[in-house]
């Protein structure tokens, strides 16, 4: 009779057919929030993402990153993974069967989650969907490059096209490290204080009021005495009227909608 892979501790072993050299190195943490990234470029991560406290969280395993090097699916000799516009055009999409491919693989192995395409043409990301994703298992991130993907992969997954700007990158790995930035500091615990990410900008709706620290004069300028008064009603008051009064002469756009 065979016997099943053990698991040890919060590492999840699964059986896989890929060489040694193409299996990720990262455990996989069982119950642990996840990030599966696929891109042509694995070696970008976890870039910006492996300093400060959002390392030192992915160091203590509060969180997990497993990079997908898509090259690996790639078809033929060479490993292609990208042709010629259909209907002609400019540059390269990546194919439908590659993509298809990592997907799969993916999502045989840790589950349903989220799966993100980074793409200019996407919704923009807001603190309202990060808040969404990070209280599921985790989410796959797909980082494209040359024209674009194949319609068809994102129809198939039925994958969220996602932006963090009007503008347009060489490629989905910056945009990716942005999203996860954006979300994996609100997963408990990882910035040590859960209270620091109430008031921030975009939390209720507003901006964030402005900060002041030591010394309380500075270049002639002095900390709002309400802010050294020990009143706590007054300084909420004050940062209230504060984020209102910014809110609505910087983002118009959003004060509009929190007053509707």
């Amino acid at each position: 009779m065979r016997r099943t892979n053990p698991s040890h501790g919060r590492k999840s072993i699964h059986a896989n057919l890929k060489p040694r050299a193409l299996l990720e190195e990262a455990p996989d943490l069982i119950g642990v929030w996840r990030a599966d990234i696929i891109t042509l470029f694995p070696d970008a991560f976890p870039g910006v993402l492996g300093t400060s406290l959002i390392g030192k969280a992915l160091k203590e395993g509060k969180w997990q990153l497993h990079t997908h090097d898509l090259r690996s699916y790639g078809d033929g000799k060479h490993k292609n993974v990208d042709d010629t516009p259909a209907g002609g055009g400019a540059g390269m999409i990546m194919r439908p069967d590659v993509l298809g491919n990592a997907l799969s693989d993916i999502l045989k192995r840790r589950g349903p989650c989220p799966i993100i395409y980074m793409s200019p043409r996407g919704k923009p990301l807001l603190q309202a969907r990060a808040k969404q994703i990070v209280s599921s298992s985790g989410v796959i991130i797909l980082c494209g490059r040359f024209e674009g993907i194949d319609q068809r992969v994102i129809d198939h997954f039925q994958i969220e096209e996602m932006s963090i700007g009007d503008y347009v990158l060489s490629g989905g790995e910056l945009a990716a490290q942005v999203i996860l930035d954006a979300t994996v500091r609100l997963i408990p615990g990882v910035l040590g204080n859960d209270d620091s990410t109430k008031d921030e900008s975009f939390s209720n709706g507003l901006l964030e009021y402005p900060q002041y620290t030591r010394p309380s004069v500075w270049e002639g300028q002095e900390i709002p005495k309400v802010l050294m008064s020990g009143d706590h009603t007054k300084v909420a008051n004050w940062r209230k009227t504060e984020s209102e009064m910014l809110t609505k002469k910087i983002r118009p756009d959003l004060w509009g909608k929190y007053k509707s």
